[in-house]
C-alpha cells in the first residue's frame, strides 16, 4: 500500500535510527516530532492568514430593535424669476398699437354745424426702465389734429355763444361772420408715460396696476380768425384712447393664467421619485422621493435690469429603495410672504445597511497595530471588524492577533473582542464616534487566555480603540451629494427665452438613527436655483 505523505516523512527520518542505533533514533524521532509541529503550525497560520473568522458563538447577546419607521424630511427650493426688462419692451412693443384715433367733445366744437374735431397719432419706440420697485414705459407720440365742419349761419347765434367761452377780443372778431367751411390742421406732439407696479394675487395672477400720463406740446390752431389751444383739445382726446387701452391690458394681465400654467408644469415635473444609484459606496440602487406640498412667493422686486418673483416650494424629501409614484395635489391658492430667500434645501434620511459599513470600517481597521506605546506589554493587530446594533449602543467585534513584545519566540494568539460604544456623529467632521467604550465581558475572558501581559494592554488598548473606533461617512456624503445633484440637473434646461441653473454647493449629515440592520444618516443638501427669463410669450 501506498504510504501517506506523513508517513513516508516519519519512515525516511527514522530510517537512519534502525541503521545506527538507539540514541540516533531518539534524536531523529524528536526531530520527527518537530516536523510535525512545524507542519500543523504552517496549516494553521495558513488558515488564519487567509481565512481569519470572528467569534461570534461567544459574542454578547444582542436585543432585537424594532425596524426603523418610514421618515421624510422637509425641503425647500426658492428661485429668483429674473425677467429682463428688454424682455418685458420687446412684448409690450408687439402687444400695444402703433395708432390712437379719436373725437373730440369739447364745447367749441358744438358751435360747429357738421363739425368734426379729431386727432390721430402715432407712437414711437418704447423705452422701458425700472427703480424703486415700480416699472415706466415712456413712448413719444406724435400726429395731427384735424378740424372740418361748417360755421353756423346766424352769426349772432354763433357770437352770442362764443362770448360765453371766450374773450371780448375775441368775440369781437367772430362777428358778423357769415357761412364758412373749415378744414383745419395742426401737428401734434408729445409723450405717454405709463406707470406699473405689478403685484401677486392668491389666485396665481398679475395686476399690473398700470397708471398712464400723457404729456402734449404747447401748440395752437387759427379757426375762423381766432385761436384754439392744441393741447386742450388733443390731451382729452389722447387720454381717453390711452386709458381705454390700458383697461384692455390690464385686464388681460389680470387674467393671463401663465403663472399658474408654468407652476402646475412645474409641480408634476418635480413630483416623483429621481434614481440616484449606489456608485462606489455598495450602497443599493436608490430613489429620491419628492412631494411638494406648498407653494409661496413673494411681490416683485424691480431694479434697472429685471423684474424678478422669488417663487418658493417647500416639498416632503426621502430617499426610498424602488421608484414611486407620489400624489401631489396642486395648491389652490398661492401663499404670498413678505420675504424669501433664494436658496436650495433638500433634507434626505439615507439608510445605509450595517453589512456596507462593515466594508467601510474593516477598510480602515484592518491591519492596524495597537497601541502605539512601544513600552506597551503587548501589541494588537486587527484582522476582522464587524458592528452590529443592541439597545442604544452599537457593538463592534475584532478579530486579533495579540503578541507579547518581550516574548523570545515571538508567537502570538487570536482572540475576538466585542467593544461596547454609543454612536456620536461629529458634525464638523463627518465622522462616526463611539464613545463611552466598554469591552464586553465575553472579551474580558478571552482575552485573559492570552495571559498577564495581555491583561495588562487593556487599558492601552480601550485608549487606541476610543481613538480610532471611527466610521469616516464622509464618502457615503460625497457619493449622496453627486447623486442628488445629478437627480436636480433634471431640472436645469435652457429653453427658447429661459434657462434654468440648479446646483448642489454643499451636504451635510447631520443626523443619526439605527435599527438591527440599518444605520440612517439624515444629511442636508444645500444649493442654488434661478431662472432668467429674456423672451416673454405674446401677451
Amino acid at each position: 500500500m501506498a504510504r501517506g505523505v506523513l508517513g513516508t516523512t516519519i519512515y525516511w527520518i527514522t530510517a537512519p535510527v534502525r541503521l545506527f542505533g538507539r540514541s540516533a533514533r531518539f534524536r531523529l524521532i524528536l526531530g520527527a516530532a518537530v516536523v510535525i509541529v512545524i507542519f500543523f503550525s504552517t496549516t494553521l497560520w495558513a488558515l488564519n492568514k487567509f481565512f481569519p473568522s470572528i467569534d461570534t458563538a461567544n459574542a454578547p447577546k444582542l436585543a432585537a430593535l424594532p425596524p426603523l419607521p418610514p421618515l421624510t424630511r422637509t425641503s425647500f427650493f426658492i428661485a429668483p424669476v429674473a425677467v429682463a426688462l428688454p424682455a418685458i419692451r420687446v412684448a409690450l412693443e408687439k402687444a400695444a398699437p402703433r395708432d390712437l384715433t379719436g373725437k373730440s367733445d369739447n364745447p367749441v366744437s358744438s358751435l360747429l354745424s357738421k363739425a368734426d374735431i379729431g386727432v390721430t397719432v402715432s407712437r414711437g419706440a418704447m423705452v422701458v426702465s425700472g427703480a424703486k420697485d415700480a416699472l415706466t414705459i415712456s413712448t413719444p407720440i406724435s400726429g395731427t389734429l384735424k378740424v372740418t365742419g361748417q360755421l353756423a349761419t346766424q352769426a349772432g347765434n354763433v357770437t352770442g355763444t362764443l362770448a360765453g367761452l371766450l374773450d371780448s377780443t375775441v368775440g369781437k372778431q367772430v362777428k358778423g361772420l357769415t357761412s364758412q367751411v373749415l378744414d383745419q390742421h395742426a401737428d401734434v406732439r408729445g409723450n405717454v408715460n405709463v406707470t406699473a407696479r405689478p403685484t401677486l394675487t392668491p389666485a396665481w395672477r398679475l395686476d399690473p396696476n398700470l397708471v398712464a400720463q400723457v404729456a402734449i406740446g404747447n401748440g395752437a390752431l387759427s379757426l375762423a380768425g381766432f385761436k384754439v389751444n392744441v393741447a386742450s383739445e388733443v390731451k382729452p382726446l389722447v387720454d381717453r384712447e390711452v386709458n381705454a387701452q390700458m383697461a384692455v391690458l390690464q385686464n388681460k394681465l389680470r387674467n393671463d393664467p401663465i403663472i399658474e400654467q408654468t407652476m402646475r408644469r412645474e409641480w408634476t415635473q418635480m413630483c416623483r421619485s429621481m434614481p440616484l444609484g449606489g456608485g462606489k459606496t455598495g450602497l443599493p440602487q436608490l430613489w429620491l422621493e419628492v412631494k411638494p406640498i406648498r407653494a409661496a412667493a413673494a411681490q416683485p422686486k424691480i431694479d434697472g435690469k429685471n423684474v424678478t418673483l422669488t417663487v418658493g416650494v417647500q416639498a416632503e424629501t426621502r430617499i426610498v429603495p424602488t421608484s414611486t409614484k407620489p400624489v401631489c395635489p396642486f395648491p389652490a391658492a398661492l401663499d404670498i410672504v413678505p420675504n424669501l430667500a433664494p436658496g436650495l434645501s433638500v433634507g434626505v434620511p439615507i439608510d445605509v445597511p450595517f453589512t456596507a459599513l462593515n466594508k467601510v470600517m474593516e477598510a480602515q481597521l484592518k491591519g492596524r497595530h495597537f497601541p502605539d506605546d512601544p513600552n506597551a506589554p503587548v501589541e494588537v493587530e486587527v484582522r476582522r471588524a464587524k458592528i452590529a446594533a443592541s439597545g442604544d449602543r452599537l457593538l463592534i467585534s475584532l478579530l486579533v492577533k495579540a503578541r507579547e513584545r518581550k516574548s523570545w519566540f515571538g508567537f502570538g494568539a487570536e482572540a475576538t473582542l466585542h467593544i461596547w460604544g454609543k454612536p456620536v456623529l461629529d458634525l464638523k467632521t463627518q465622522i462616526l464616534h463611539l464613545t463611552d467604550l466598554s469591552l464586553a465581558v465575553e472579551s474580558q475572558a478571552a482575552f485573559g487566555l492570552l495571559g498577564a501581559a495581555a491583561q495588562a494592554a487593556v487599558p492601552y488598548l480601550k485608549d487606541a480603540l476610543a481613538e480610532n473606533a471611527v466610521i469616516d461617512l464622509k464618502p457615503f456624503a460625497a457619493d449622496a451629494k453627486a447623486k442628488i445633484g445629478a437627480a436636480l440637473a433634471e431640472f436645469q434646461k435652457t429653453a427658447q427665452g429661459v434657462r434654468v441653473d440648479v446646483g448642489v454647493n454643499d451636504l451635510r449629515l447631520t443626523g443619526i438613527a439605527f435599527d438591527s440592520q440599518t444605520l440612517r444618516v439624515i444629511a442636508e443638501a444645500t444649493g442654488s436655483a434661478k431662472v432668467a427669463v429674456s423672451e416673454l410669450p405674446k401677451l
